[in-house]
């Protein structure tokens, strides 16, 4: 229905909205939700609608939450009319918390886990905590939903049914010397890399990235700024040109960025691994097994790493 230039949802959308969304709650009630069950929950990165009905009824269910940051959570539960009691579970205690949501495990509580933003344990804090509540024997169900890490390789174009490896490398180094070395090494990696760099570090992160592509003008590189969020901005752009970029708009050193890194070509990935290569022969293992290695460790494709290997072998 249009009234005064603006279109508004009429009584039968609105009634067939909630028939919908009854709908969907009722299926997902319906699902099995053991007790004594760690529940690791997939959070918005940015846009509160992205969470998903299950993760949802997932916290509404929960005995208590796990979260990085209680104050972080609770805006998201207050969004949605959720109240639970929360427990910190950070970098800095996680260890320790394990044990104490293993008790309530015990007890026969369901437990959620969830970080600021995302996924966690997947660059984030919650890793120790599913470790422990493994080797404690107790169930772990993960719920999944949004994560910058494939937001960024979906926004990116660099990843293929024909190529579909990719890594996902974590923080970019602060330190000069370390940061040269680590983008370095992902560089010459055969496959696309995603990675996370803070805004007060991009400057230094994008030159260093510019002086080591340099014999790669055409290297492409997406930069993905606020993802989700109000002021998204995704560029694809040449590596070389990244410096020039930032300097366009003083807003884009502002917010958080997902950098993710187009493959190698054969020629630079070939670089990187060829020392593996001599190193996994020189120790006696065989052709076949050293090209095993090579594509499971580093993605390159199999062909091509039993000619590599044969070709050193016969040096």
């Amino acid at each position: 229905m249009t009234k005064d230039g603006q279109v508004y949802p009429s009584t039968v959308d609105t009634v067939a909205q909630e028939l919908i969304n009854a709908s969907i709650q009722a299926r997902v009630q319906a699902q099995h939700w053991p007790s004594a069950t760690l529940y690791v929950v997939a959070t918005p990165i940015g846009n509160l609608s992205d969470i998903s009905q299950r993760a949802l009824y997932a916290l509404q269910l929960a005995d208590v939450i796990a979260c990085e940051d209680t104050r972080a959570t609770q805006v998201l539960l207050n969004a949605y009319s959720i109240h639970k009691p929360l427990i910190a579970a950070h970098q800095h205690n996680e260890a320790g918390v394990a044990d104490k949501l293993i008790e309530r495990l015990a007890a026969g509580q369901r437990v959620a886990l969830v970080s600021d933003a995302g996924a966690p344990a997947v660059s984030d804090p919650g890793g120790k905590i599913v470790a422990k509540v493994h080797a404690a024997g107790y169930r772990v169900c993960a719920i999944p939903g949004p994560s910058a890490v494939i937001t960024a390789l979906m926004a990116s174009g660099f990843s293929s049914d024909e190529q579909p490896a990719f890594a996902f490398a974590g923080f970019v180094p602060s330190k000069k010397g370390a940061r040269q070395a680590w983008l370095q090494y992902w560089l010459a990696q055969p496959m696309a890399v995603i990675m996370y760099e803070a805004p007060h570090r991009l400057k230094d992160c994008f030159k260093a990235l510019v002086a080591l592509a340099a014999e790669e003008p055409t290297r492409r590189i997406m930069v993905g700024r606020e993802l989700t969020k109000r002021f998204e901005e995704i560029a694809v752009l040449p590596i070389v040109e990244l410096v020039n970029w930032l300097s366009e708009d003083p807003q884009r050193e502002k917010g958080e960025f997902v950098l993710v890194l187009e493959a190698a070509t054969q020629a630079q990935a070939k670089q990187d691994y060829e020392p593996l290569l001599k190193e996994l022969l020189a120790h006696g293992i065989s052709v076949r097994d050293s090209a095993k290695i090579l594509h499971k460790s580093m993605g390159v494709a199999r062909d091509e790493a039993y000619q590599a290997a044969l070709a050193l072998k016969d040096k």
